[in-house]
């Protein structure tokens, strides 16, 4: 039984171990038919895919189907890893799938590409020729005034466009009307053939502008077959009547020398489809306004005409001269608005106090500063400063309204090529003039106006780049506060370059040029050097130091005083044990202690804004003297500052001979209407009250 037993148990050990063969048996034979039908697959998907990669080969350039090739590769290769689903899917759509792949990426390229740069110029309405020379240019998109203007002022609308200065209002205007008369609303109705009159109208302030505003003209108009002509005031009138005899489609011009041709019968406006003011504040000071009334008054029918301001400031009161020549529906572009800085956001403004006899010595030595090997511009209050000073400076032009147009040119010429670095004008090279490389502004006084400072400052920093405005002021009579609070400007107090500071990069400069004198030089001066040296009593370096002085031009270095950056005087701050309220205490507490002619010889007395001392210059010869005659004052001390201290200010701004009156340092101002007030030499207490009556002004009463 037990034998039994066992054997039965064999018996079923063995059909156990068979069916589980036959299982395993048949699970591999699945297995190899499902590998085998997904080869299959595989097969038939990779063959797709080689007929579709074929076919590109044939519709595609060499380096495309290298591409392709690659990509139908490695769909390939992956497929091993996929389902059987996912290659009957590839292989059913073939190359159509890639293309439809490659579609998707490009637009998503392209895509983010125009979120990237919105204002790239393809995005715009300007035809071929024009974009070619934007691109000759190195322009690829619009400045942010010009790709805010140009739908509206193609598009027909009356605009005001403001933005700060060096921000591209020029081709803002210049784009869209060209595109308008050309390929726009104005294209039927402009005038062709010869004799033909002015579409356009633009008119400017200065002469150096309107010629800048037509050589764009030229050159964006010459690119789409149109003409320009400039008309400005010293040039001859015949040729410019020659051009407009034979028909131009655009006038550019200044008042002046508008109306003169207006006058002369030169000029048909009944064709007028465009007039454009730029630097529209200055155009409608008074004084500009009768003629500008004058020509805008010659169009038929000004509701037919577009008409277009701009301008870097936009006071209100210019805004409403300006609304009776646009539009009541008129379209108005602020990229400044009520924005607090209103200067240009890329230039470093600096001021340094300095005296009017000063300028000449100090301002070299700014430019050595503060250039960096670019070119600078000059600015003056009047023409006879301009020249004076432009024949002090080594290599240096003026340029202001007394110089003959001819003469002008050719400084503007000369100063845009490089020929000299260093250009002096008044304020006709304030505005709108775009001159490459100019790295450094020095303004000789605050100007009257803020808008003057906005736009002389504005000729660096221009295009994106960077720059330095340096204003000169007397920092005992300045409008700094006014400027500030209205351009939002925040100056940078900095005293003037020390003539140690100067000697020291001069002194590395000269460094460097000795070690590249020739070896072959040492053994003809050898023997006086060791003369000079065992003679002189002086160690090697100090020799040497001698050398390079004298090589870099130093003989000696002169202090430069921090009040009114005159050379060879020292700043000195006064204290009494009290507060000093006016000028004349002050002058009281010295000549307690110093003889009558060292008080006299003492310039530029401020008081500090606290109250509480005054500063002024000594001449350095008399330094030793001042300093050891406070001994014997009492509660006297005299100190050489290293800083000067904040000043008391009298705004200057509001002052003048026929203005509201001067501020006295004391109690009363001038009157608005009359005559500035009298002040003694000390402008102790009062400055009069004018014929026209007075007011209270900036001192106590």
């Amino acid at each position: 039984m037990p034998s039994l037993a066992v054997n039965e148990d064999k018996r079923e050990k063995k059909k156990k171990k068979k069916i589980d063969s036959n299982a395993e048996t048949l699970d591999f034979d699945s297995l190899s038919d499902k590998k085998s039908k997904k080869e299959k697959k595989i097969k038939k998907a990779k063959a797709s895919e080689s007929d579709s990669e074929n076919l590109e080969k044939k519709k595609s350039k060499k380096k495309d189907k290298k591409r392709k090739a690659a990509e139908m590769e490695e769909d390939g290769s992956g497929t091993s890893s996929e389902s059987s689903e996912t290659v009957d899917l590839k292989a059913e759509s073939g190359g159509n799938s890639v293309n439809k792949k490659k579609k998707k990426v490009k637009l998503a390229e392209a895509d983010e590409a125009e979120v990237e740069n919105p204002n790239a110029v393809s995005n715009f309405r300007i035809s071929a020729p024009l974009r070619e020379v934007l691109k000759s240019k190195g322009i690829e998109a619009l400045f942010p005034i010009q790709a805010m203007t140009f739908d509206a002022v193609l598009d027909g609308s009356d605009l005001v466009g403001r933005a700060r200065t060096g921000q591209g209002k020029t081709l803002a205007f210049v784009l869209p009307i060209l595109e308008s008369l050309t390929n726009g609303p104005a294209k039927a109705a402009r005038k062709t053939g010869y004799g033909r009159v002015p579409s356009v109208l633009v008119l400017l302030p200065t002469r150096e502008l309107a010629k800048q505003v037509s050589a764009e003209f030229e050159v964006y108009g010459g690119a789409l077959g149109l003409t320009s002509c400039c008309l400005y005031g010293g040039a001859p009138y015949q040729s410019q009547e020659i051009k407009l005899r034979r028909g131009v489609d655009i006038v550019i011009g200044t008042p002046g020398r508008i109306k003169d041709h207006i006058e002369r019968g030169n000029l048909d406006f009944s064709s007028l489809k465009f007039r454009v003011l730029d630097e529209a504040d200055e155009m409608l000071r008074m004084g500009f306004v009768e003629d500008v009334e004058l020509i805008l008054g010659k169009v038929e029918d000004a509701g037919k005409v577009q008409t277009l301001l701009f301008s870097a400031t936009l006071p209100d009161w210019v805004k409403q001269i300006a609304t009776r020549f646009l539009k009541p529906h008129k379209k108005t572009v602020d990229l400044v608005g009520n924005e607090k800085m209103k200067a240009s956001i890329n230039v470093r403004h600096i001021i340094i106090p300095c005296s009017k006899s000063a300028r000449s010595q100090l301002i070299p030595d700014i430019i050595r500063c503060y250039s960096s090997g670019g070119s600078t511009i000059i600015f003056t209050e009047t023409k006879d400063s301009a020249s004076e000073l432009a024949d002090l400076l080594p290599g240096a032009r003026p340029l202001h309204g007394d110089i003959q147009q001819a003469q002008r040119e050719v400084t503007l010429s000369g100063f845009r090529s490089g020929k000299f670095s260093t250009l002096v004008a008044t304020n006709v090279a304030a505005r709108g003039l775009d001159i490459n490389d100019v790295q450094l502004i020095i303004q000789c006084e605050p100007p009257r106006d803020v808008e003057a400072y906005i736009h002389r400052s504005g000729r660096t920093g221009r295009a994106g780049n960077t720059g330095v405005a340096v204003m000169l002021c007397d920092p005992r009579r300045s409008n700094i506060s006014k400027i500030e609070r209205e351009s939002g400007v925040k100056f940078e107090h900095l005293a003037a370059p020390q003539p140690s500071d100067l000697a020291k990069a001069a002194g590395s400069e000269a460094a460097e040029t000795i070690t590249q004198v020739s070896d072959g030089v040492i053994p003809i001066f050898k023997s006086a050097a060791e003369e000079l040296l065992n003679t002189s009593g002086l160690s090697p370096v100090e020799l040497l130091a001698k050398a390079l002085a004298k090589t870099a031009g130093y003989t000696e270095i002169k202090s430069r005083s921090l009040l009114t950056s005159m050379e060879n005087y020292v700043t000195v701050l006064l204290q009494a044990g009290r507060p000093i309220y006016t000028q004349s205490f002050a002058y009281g507490v010295l000549r307690r202690f110093l003889p009558e002619e060292k008080v006299e010889a003492l310039v530029g007395l401020a008081l500090t804004a606290d109250g509480n001392g005054a500063v002024f210059d000594v001449p350095t010869e008399d330094l030793d003297t001042f300093l050891s005659g406070q001994e014997n004052a009492a509660g006297v001390s005299l100190d050489v500052v290293k800083e000067l201290p904040r000043l008391q200010q009298r705004d200057e701004s509001r002052g003048g001979r026929f203005g509201s009156g001067g501020w006295g340092g004391g109690r009363f101002s001038g009157g608005s209407g009359g005559r500035g007030g009298f002040s003694d030499r000390r402008n102790d207490r009062f400055s009069g009250r004018g014929r026209g009556g007075g007011h209270r002004g900036n001192g106590k009463w």
